[in-house]
């Protein structure tokens, strides 16, 4: 392995800048930099050369132009045992170039703001940056390329380790970084830039490049014979199962993260101490209470059988007391924005039990798109990220409306239904579910298994469906629970048929003008 001579650092990121110069510096090797960069170097204390000094030619077009020159590319590009590539390089005075330091021009924090200019979105478009990181990850065998700044510490350590230089399986791997960062970079652009129309930003771009990165390669994917991954999208701030951190327990397969994701979703609908069991994709338990204890135990009550083994959710810390009850059972995952010392030690006394930390769940998502895939193909559409909106402008629809204490029900239980596979049917009291019907073909026997799934007496609970009833037997079919209200969106060519049963019931009913189908 040669020593590392030269480096060429061009960083918008400068945190850890001056130090990591410092010490290349400290390893004997050259740096070379422009602009804003250097003079961060060079108020570290650190020697430098500006580019435009070692090539003889001025930065041209206000900057625009600073590295793209033949002297510097072929500094980096030059394969270092081909003679022809040397004989060039002396015939034109091109120094080897070793490490390439480069991040990019912030264009994805830029385009965030959704009513930025086009012409400052385009002058964020970093045009040397990406070809210097592409042409040093091309020559990995003989540069390093660094993209990440969390990668300094890696690129030192590499040097003291091999006395200067750095490993051919290092610059592999710092090469496979780069590419990615520029691939997600690039994805930006061409999304930015297919989403506008008329010079205006729309939603849906004409064309869609998505980035993620594995997390974890996963034992196996939704069945032991399928190999699968977990990939997330880098940068999300949201709180969410992508972002989640394990604490303890065997590790997550396919159908843990995606319950984990369908348990902390319908969590976050909260904003009282709450809690969601969530078995194969549908809550089979939701509660909220004064305490997590209190949460978990209604939760459960809902359906004891379907919570053992299912995934567990809170929006607020676990404390010792609930950690006690979640022990003394089987589950798969507890999931959390925080858990007191002793609560991690109780539930340290199941090894197998995966435990997971998010942050505080009280920051609102904001609007993002929802993907799913088909063969060949994928579907996007805005997140639905409503509930509470739906209660703002409802609309009373029978002769008898909804009691206050009605109303709290019917609002808890639509923010469950939500996130009940369609048909879905949820009965409720206020702050707990106590029967739940999911994914069934037609809603009656979505009303019907709702009722046989109710551990409690169904008399004065209330109903939420998550879209409207096509015929009047649905509502007849509740009535026969005790149900004593129902929201649902309305909408159906036959409502006046519900409303009049649910007149003939004495049910008070609502319509949402909202639907909310799970697929």
């Amino acid at each position: 392995m040669k020593k590392a001579e030269r480096a060429i650092i061009s960083v918008w990121k400068k945190e850890g800048i001056g130090k990591f110069s410092k010490e290349l510096k400290e390893f004997g090797i050259e740096i070379l930099s422009t602009g804003g960069t250097a003079k961060t170097i060079r108020d570290a204390g650190v020697e430098v050369t500006e580019i435009s000094d070692y090539t003889k030619s001025p930065e041209l077009l206000g900057g625009r132009v600073k590295t793209l020159h033949p002297k510097i590319h072929a500094g980096i590009l030059a394969v270092r045992d081909d003679e022809a590539h040397l004989k060039d390089m002396e015939q034109q005075g091109v120094k080897p170039i070793d490490i390439v330091v480069v991040n990019f021009y912030p264009f994805e924090d830029v385009i965030k703001n959704e009513d930025v200019a086009l012409g400052e979105a385009i002058e964020n478009i970093d045009i040397g940056g990406p070809t210097l990181l592409r042409a040093a990850g091309k020559n990995y065998k003989h540069v390093t390329v660094v993209a990440y700044p969390e990668d300094y510490k890696n690129v030192i350590e590499e040097l003291k380790r091999n006395k200067g230089s750095i490993s051919v399986e290092k610059n592999l791997h710092l090469a496979q970084r780069a590419f990615s960062y520029v691939a997600q970079y690039d994805a930006a652009i061409s999304n930015y830039m297919s989403s506008l129309e008329d010079g205006k930003r729309t939603t849906f771009p004409q064309s869609l490049t998505m980035h993620f990165e594995k997390k974890m390669k996963l034992r196996y994917g939704e069945n032991p014979h399928q190999e699968g991954a977990f990939y997330v999208q880098p940068g999300i701030d949201e709180p969410c199962v992508s972002n989640a951190i394990q604490l303890q327990g065997k590790e997550l397969s396919l159908n843990n993260i995606y319950d984990t994701d369908a348990a902390l979703e319908a969590v976050k609908e909260f904003s009282e101490t709450a809690c969601v069991i969530v078995k194969h994709n549908n809550p089979c338990g939701a509660a909220t209470a004064e305490s997590p204890h209190g949460a978990f135990l209604k939760a459960r009550e809902c359906d004891p059988e379907s919570a053992f083994g299912g995934i567990v959710a809170f929006n607020t810390e676990v404390d010792e007391t609930v950690a006690s009850e979640l022990s003394a059972m089987f589950l798969e995952v507890v999931v959390a924005p925080g858990y007191t010392e002793k609560a991690l030690s109780l539930l340290s006394t199941k090894q197998n039990l995966r435990i997971m930390r998010t942050s505080n769940l009280t920051k609102k998502p904001r609007s993002r798109l929802d993907i799913k895939k088909v063969v060949g193909g994928a579907l996007m559409q805005d997140s639905d990220l409503r509930a509470d909106e739906d209660f703002i402008n409802f609309k009373v629809v029978t002769k008898r409306e909804p009691t206050d204490e009605e109303l709290l029900a019917l609002s808890f239980a639509w923010k469950i239904c939500k996130h009940v596979k369609s048909n879905a049917i949820v009965f409720a009291r206020e702050g707990q579910t106590i029967g739940i019907g999911a994914g069934q073909m037609s809603r009656i026997d979505s009303v019907r298994i709702a009722t046989m799934k109710s551990r409690m007496p169904t008399n004065g609970a209330v109903l939420a469906s998550d879209a409207f009833f096509p015929f009047r037997d649905g509502i007849d079919e509740a009535a026969k629970s005790g149900i004593t209200a129902i929201v649902q969106p309305g909408g159906s060519l036959r409502d006046k048929e519900a409303i009049a049963a649910a007149d003939e019931h004495g049910i008070a009913m609502i319509f949402t003008g909202v639907r909310h189908f799970r697929h």
